[in-house]
């Protein structure tokens, strides 16, 4: 009786002691630190395409998904506006073209022969007037007429020297054609319609959207028929030959993170591989969200900071948004 008591004592000490050290192991993992996971993103960069032209989308060229080059043509915009103004300015383009010929021409050849016969006509009638004078002057001089009347018949001729010189002016401006003056003025309007004409063209070419780089169709906005304002997105391209990877990390571990530095990331989308990236930019973020304290009680309070890297070579199959993880050293 006694053994057994002896036996079954030590039987719960035994038992008290594997109690103890299961407890004690449990207490050793559950205060070893937790791995610290530092998590970011894929980003690239976008291009958003717009234009400068008011008008309906008339037709895609391409499509989500689609890979374009530099230059390509992505999308026409169909605007009544740029045609109108297209329209009034070859309107006008051809009015001072034709102010330009004729200034330049001078007068026609009906004109000029008009123009001769008044001053041909203006001289007979002096002839006339002067001989009428020269007469009356005689008579006068001999008391025959009154001086009443060779003075009427003296203003006669004076008249009729005035018209004479006036119609060989209008003679003269006909031979001569249009004035220096007159000819600078076409001139000048024909190169107003010109510049006119120049920015028609530069709003037409502006119904056409050109992919800025090379990339992939991201996302299309307005839909086929839509109408898009001035500088409102239209197309969003993505470069996918410029992308690097950010991540949020506290400021008490950044010591790994100095720019300059390489670390080891591994993307879950792309199996176990690890990639090398390369820290380019290190910024705080907004003090909104980023702040944290260090203990509950004492301590200091630490910031989050936003790290840029990219990668030392291209990485197949990554896309924007995809997870990337710091792989500890």
């Amino acid at each position: 009786m006694k053994k057994e008591k002896e036996g079954g004592l030590l039987l719960g000490l035994v038992a008290l002691l594997a109690v103890v050290v299961i407890v004690a192991l449990v207490g050793v993992f559950a205060l070893q630190p937790e791995e610290t996971l530092i998590q970011g993103e894929a980003e690239a960069s976008e291009y958003r395409v717009s234009g400068k032209v008011a008008g309906r989308i008339e037709m895609y060229l391409y499509e989500e998904g689609d890979q374009v080059h530099k230059g390509d043509t992505l999308v026409i915009i169909y605007s009544p506006e740029v045609e109108a103004k297209k329209a009034q300015a070859l309107a006008a383009r051809n009015m001072a073209d034709a102010v330009n010929q004729k200034a330049k021409n001078g007068a026609q050849h009906e004109q000029i022969t008009g123009a001769y016969e008044l001053y041909q006509k203006a001289k007979a009638g002096e002839e006339i007037y002067r001989k009428s004078y020269e007469r009356v002057q005689r008579l006068y001089e001999k008391g025959v007429v009154s001086e009443q009347k060779r003075d009427e018949v003296e203003a006669q001729y004076k008249a009729a020297v005035a018209t004479v010189k006036a119609a060989k002016s209008q003679y003269d401006m006909a031979l001569a054609g249009a004035r220096k003056e007159d000819k600078a003025a076409a001139e000048a309007q024909v190169a107003q319609v010109d510049g006119i004409l120049q920015e028609v063209a530069a709003a037409e070419a502006e119904r056409y959207l050109l992919s800025p780089c090379d990339g992939e169709v991201s996302e299309l906005f307005p839909k086929v028929g839509e109408l898009v304002g001035q500088g409102s997105p239209v197309m969003s391209i993505v470069d996918l030959n410029d992308v690097w990877f950010t991540f949020a990390v506290r400021e008490d571990m950044l010591s790994d993170f100095a720019i300059g530095s390489v670390v080891e990331v591994k993307i879950p989308a792309l199996g176990e591989a690890r990639y090398p990236v390369v820290v380019t930019h290190v910024k705080a973020m907004g003090t909104y969200a980023t702040w944290r304290t260090t203990q509950q009680n004492g301590g200091y309070d630490v910031r989050t900071f936003d790290v840029k890297c990219r990668p030392q070579q291209t990485i197949p199959n990554l896309r924007p948004g995809m997870t990337a993880l710091v792989v500890e050293k």
